[in-house]
């Protein structure tokens, strides 16, 4: 057993994300037959993911903040404080923090035995469809 370092915290990329959107990793695969991947991500009011998918789903669990999470038929839903989202294998969705408030989710997702990233990234969302529900 052993204390792991504390990576850094990174501002993600404006190609995947709209606005400030930083993440900490708490958890990456250190060997070996381990898959998991959480990271606590941190969003400022209005900031938001690009539209993407997971290969193997994700699960979202809200902190902070209150989440919007969208869909591609348009559904938006609002993810409260203590609340968990889970997102099955492929779909594409978006998810952010309100235009008023700043949002904290830990994101959990799963690597496969391959290990580039499982994570495809598409076009930012457009305005009209970043809303509350």
């Amino acid at each position: 057993m052993e204390i792991l370092p504390k990576p850094a915290t990174v501002k993600n990329p404006p190609e995947q994300f709209t606005g400030d959107v930083w993440l900490d990793v708490v958890a990456a695969p250190q060997e070996a037959g381990q898959q998991a991947v959480v990271g606590r991500v941190r969003f400022a009011p209005g900031a938001r993911t690009a539209w993407h998918s997971h290969e193997r789903g994700q699960t979202l669990h809200v902190i902070a903040g209150v989440a919007l999470l969208g869909q591609r038929d348009g559904t938006v839903l609002e993810v409260q404080p203590g609340q968990t989202v889970y997102t099955p294998p492929g779909e594409e969705h978006w998810h952010g923090a309100t235009p008023e408030n700043f949002m904290e989710h830990l994101a959990i997702t799963e690597n496969g035995e391959d290990p580039a990233p499982t994570t495809t990234w598409l076009e930012h969302v457009a305005d009209d469809a970043y809303h509350r529900p």
